[in-house]
């Protein structure tokens, strides 16, 4: 029997320079907000099917501490096209020992920039640790 274990790997689109390539467990999440653009639907039924026949856009917004300081935040913006002629886009930054107030606004700049809704990037921003008064 064999007790090898895999480890996640994830390759991340960023703004104006190459893709990077992490693992999961050396960049855990410090924030994240997600959702599609039938969030405000009243009738679930019919958010479930539309999101199942991919009719919705879809929306992710993350951010991801290394030990040694480094803060990656990305965005994508899945779009459903045949549906609502969204494109997809993604985009990222990589923030080299961010304050807290600059972890926040790459998290503004970077939701802006895949087109992502306002209440995303709020979520997002809202999910941070919170700051000690």
């Amino acid at each position: 029997m064999s007790t090898t274990t895999t480890t996640k790997t994830r390759t991340i689109t960023l703004t104006g320079r190459r893709p990077v390539k992490i693992r999961d467990d050396q960049w855990p999440l410090i924030a994240e907000a997600t959702g599609d653009s039938g969030d405000d639907w009243t009738d679930g039924a019919r958010h479930d099917e539309a999101y199942q026949r991919g009719e919705l856009d879809r929306y992710g917004l993350r951010a991801r501490r290394h030990a040694d300081g480094r803060v990656l935040v990305y965005g994508i913006l899945d779009g459903a096209t045949a549906w609502t002629q969204t494109r997809d886009h993604r985009g990222g930054e990589l923030l080299e020992q961010p304050s807290d107030a600059e972890i926040a606004e790459a998290i503004q700049r970077v939701g802006t920039e895949c087109g992502l809704p306002d209440s995303i990037i709020r979520d997002a921003i809202s999910d941070l640790p919170a700051e000690e008064l």
